[in-house]
């Protein structure tokens, strides 16, 4: 991990992707999902309270009639302000209007977390990257099916795509 960059509240946003009960709910790694919950919970409030924008995306199966029950948000996790994101494929920007509603506000730094690791978090990181966004990855706001799987994302990938810190070393302009 590497010191985080300094954030502008102005440019920067929080995606936190799939925080919905249905997810949390999974055996997942090196953290559970309640604490990876836990973590997203505290840099939400942080970045409301540096005026800085939080997207939070969740996924809807495509061509079903109904979605599987905890399909939602963690209760309470929205708030007013928050940009909420439906994605039908694994990463957040294909098909949603993500990066022109970004684009609108001046954002050009994203800061990530959520579940899994290594595919919506990781899907939507590498998007950003080929849009131009500078990314910074929150490790202690992750998790994945599998240690390695989280390992692998944090250690040799997002390490190519930005930088990859904790949530305690983000900070505000």
């Amino acid at each position: 991990m590497t010191a985080a960059p300094v954030l502008d509240p102005q440019r920067t946003a929080l995606v936190l992707v799939d925080l919905m009960d249905r997810i949390v709910a999974l055996p997942l790694e090196p953290r559970k999902g309640t604490e990876v919950l836990a973590k997203a919970e505290e840099l939400a409030s942080a970045f409301r309270r540096a005026g800085a924008l939080v997207v939070l995306v969740r996924v809807e199966r495509p061509a079903v009639a109904e979605q599987p029950p905890g399909s939602g948000l963690v209760t309470g996790l929205l708030r007013d302000g928050d940009l909420e994101v439906v994605k039908r494929t694994i990463g957040a920007f294909q098909g949603t209007g993500l990066d022109e509603r970004l684009r609108e506000r001046g954002i050009t730094t994203l800061v990530f977390g959520g579940i899994a690791t290594n595919l919506g978090v990781e899907s939507t990181a590498r998007a950003a990257a080929d849009l131009g966004y500078d990314l910074v990855f929150a490790e202690d706001a992750m998790a994945a099916f599998t240690a390695a799987e989280h390992e692998a994302s944090v250690r040799l990938d997002f390490p190519r795509l930005g930088t990859v810190t904790r949530t305690t070393d983000l900070t505000f302009a």
